[in-house]
């Protein structure tokens, strides 16, 4: 029998080369989007393929996902709001989105799926905020910094509590900084990556944060989608997993890579100085660990430097500008 799965946000960054992944393990993929992050010209290919469905459903409306989301073997829930600024201008809708929206996505699992495998629900290592201890373990202190943060960490709640009450097969990945091509460029200034490798093909200065020397857990984008594929087949439920590279890397060693001029702007608030992923759980329980050294995912985002030609290119004024709200609500002028 063909195993069936749906992927919510299977037209984003992740969620794209997740749908890669299990297509090429021939399952019958169902997409659902509502292309408000996701794009799809990610899926071009995929869709081309017979086993492999699209359909524009948002999953604030439980009702347009009742349809889909019926007797299939995994779910799994990629679908979300990301950036932290607009989670901060407007947080009613990630809490719609990040909350509410994998609150239907369990309801319609538990009326429409009884013979469900697993559910796999994607969580962020921001619930962690600026953490106290690195690197960070799952046991580690709850702060979220802003919206995005909470509603993230309140989706993975629900997905536990949904374990808990109703038996759910459920497992939760805390992915850190994922990158990779398709990554999302568009939107509120963002992801460092995205950041960078527009202003390098447009031939224009990166933009550096603070002095580049805080630290982050970059994680190539397959190894994240190996660690989601793990955590399907495994016979674990009802727990959580960082997902990380096993290291971490100054913004400066990125543009040491990326060999482009520099400017500095100011440090941003509510933002830690490093991010660092303890893995030892996910190897111990699931088996799984990163195979992307850090330079070869560089490399491999270089060879592909084109896929980033219609990002916006940001400039020091331009992102000042998209942050001064942050700046305000955070505390600092």
């Amino acid at each position: 029998m063909i195993k069936k799965c749906i992927v919510t946000g299977g037209a984003g960054f992740i969620g794209s080369h997740l749908v890669d992944a299990l297509l090429q393990e021939k399952y019958h993929v169902t997409v659902l989007d509502n292309l408000h992050v996701g794009r799809k010209e990610n899926l071009s290919h995929a869709l081309s393929l017979p086993n492999c469905e699209f359909y524009q459903v948002d999953i604030r409306d439980k009702s347009s996902l009742e349809p889909y989301i019926k007797n299939v073997d995994y779910i799994f829930h990629l679908a979300a709001l990301a950036d932290i600024v607009p989670s901060i201008t407007n947080p009613v809708d990630y809490m719609e989105t990040n909350v509410t929206g994998t609150m239907n996505v369990l309801e319609c699992v538990r009326q429409y799926c009884p013979t469900i495998k697993k559910v796999v629900y994607i969580a962020s290592s921001s619930c962690y905020g600026i953490s106290d201890i690195y690197p960070t373990p799952e046991t580690a202190r709850i702060q979220p910094q802003y919206p995005y943060a909470l509603s993230k960490f309140l989706g993975e709640q629900t997905v536990l509590h949904w374990h808990q009450v109703y038996g759910l097969p459920i497992i939760s990945l805390r992915l850190f900084n994922v990158y990779g091509p398709r990554a999302r460029t568009s939107g509120s200034y963002g992801a460092v990556f995205g950041v960078f490798l527009a202003q390098k093909l447009a031939e224009k200065p990166l933009t550096v944060v603070g002095d580049g020397e805080q630290l982050r857990d970059f994680t190539y984008v397959t190894d994240v989608v190996s660690a989601i594929q793990h955590a399907a087949k495994s016979a674990v439920v009802g727990d959580y997993y960082n997902v990380g590279s096993g290291g971490c890397y100054s913004i400066n060693q990125l543009v040491s890579l990326l060999n482009t001029d520099v400017t500095y702007i100011p440090k941003r608030p509510g933002e830690p100085d490093q991010t660092f992923a303890d893995i030892s759980k996910i190897n111990t329980h699931l088996h799984w660990q990163p195979k992307i050294s850090f330079e070869q995912g560089v490399h491999q985002l270089l060879s592909e430097l084109s896929c980033f030609h219609d990002a916006p290119v940001w400039t020091s004024d331009a992102i000042a500008c998209a942050t001064t709200e942050w700046f305000h609500y955070l505390g600092e002028k």
